[in-house]
């Protein structure tokens, strides 16, 4: 008899179908296989896959262990994976020291390796604390939704979107699906959270798994405003490279979170992102990704 990951259930959608894509099927001890979502591209979403690989790496933890949190991930995207096919996921236990666990994880489909990373996980320690301030941002009730964009906008990649994207996003200077920025800001700022909460009692695990799944679609959009490009540039070319993230304090993704975003460079086809991400005014995590950002018109700014 199969069996699976203890992920929680909803019947709502698409967050539902979200949840499925984390519920893997122990195929043996390290060894585990997943289902991917529909993309219109028909390509794997980079953030199902994170996601997914948190997952794997944290149920192989012993018991004794398992109350040890994912505090980072280091991560490289090596082929773009197809979603006919599911997703074999690897885990290699590394160490078990007295206050952390490292595993690594690699995902393959058809002997192919698409994916690996580093992940650690840390016992609950006390220690020096301190963090960064959030800015200022209008609060994400008075701004437009891109779960009303893409549910009024006809063309079938919105149409997509809506049907399969469970997060609600709401950019503070405005989206760039349609149209490149306006203006070009130091920092990009974006709320987010789930379009539906998380069932009840689902844990922290599961609420960090989901910031990586989450984060993944929009972490390279500073590099994209700052060159006056959009995700419907016919022209435009885009795909995650490396990802890598700290999480710092809990997060609670059935609640806004405002991300911080701001890329430092960009060079020879690729650019760099970085961010930070609040929830009420806490300091919850950084992460970090260079992503191929190609374009037919090369634009200087």
């Amino acid at each position: 008899m199969a069996s699976y990951l203890d992920v929680p259930e909803t019947n709502a959608e698409p967050l539902s179908s979200t949840l499925k894509t984390l519920r893997l099927e122990v195929l043996q001890p390290g060894l585990y296989e997943g289902t991917n979502f529909a993309q219109m591209t028909k390509r794997v979403y980079g953030g199902q896959v994170f996601g997914q690989a948190v997952m794997a790496a944290a149920d192989t933890l012993p018991p004794e262990l398992s109350g040890r949190k994912i505090h980072s991930i280091t991560a490289a995207f090596l082929r773009a994976g197809d979603y006919a096919y599911p997703i074999t996921f690897e885990v290699e236990p590394v160490t078990d020291s007295r206050s952390f666990s490292t595993r690594r994880v690699e995902a393959s489909q058809r002997g192919k390796t698409i994916f690996t990373c580093r992940t650690s996980f840390q016992e609950a320690q006390p220690g020096v604390d301190h963090q960064s301030p959030p800015p200022n941002a209008p609060d994400p009730e008075t701004l437009p939704s891109s779960v009303d964009f893409f549910g009024s906008f006809e063309h079938p990649a919105a149409k997509a979107m809506n049907d399969t994207n469970s997060v609600d996003m709401r950019h503070v200077a405005g989206p760039i699906w349609v149209k490149p920025a306006q203006t070009v800001e130091k920092s990009t700022l974006i709320w987010f959270k789930m379009r539906s909460p998380l069932p009840e009692g689902s844990s922290q695990l599961l609420h960090r798994a989901m910031l990586g799944y989450a984060t993944d679609q929009f972490m390279l959009e500073p590099i994209m405003r700052h060159h006056g490009l959009f995700w419907m540039d016919r022209g435009l070319s885009v795909a995650t490279l490396d990802h890598a993230i700290w999480w710092h304090r809990d997060v609670n993704m059935s609640d806004w979170i405002l991300a911080d975003l701001a890329s430092p460079s960009a060079q020879g086809g690729r650019g760099l992102s970085v961010a930070r991400y609040y929830q009420h005014g806490v300091h919850v995590a950084t992460m970090a990704q260079e992503g191929m950002v190609r374009t037919r018109r090369v634009t200087d700014s």
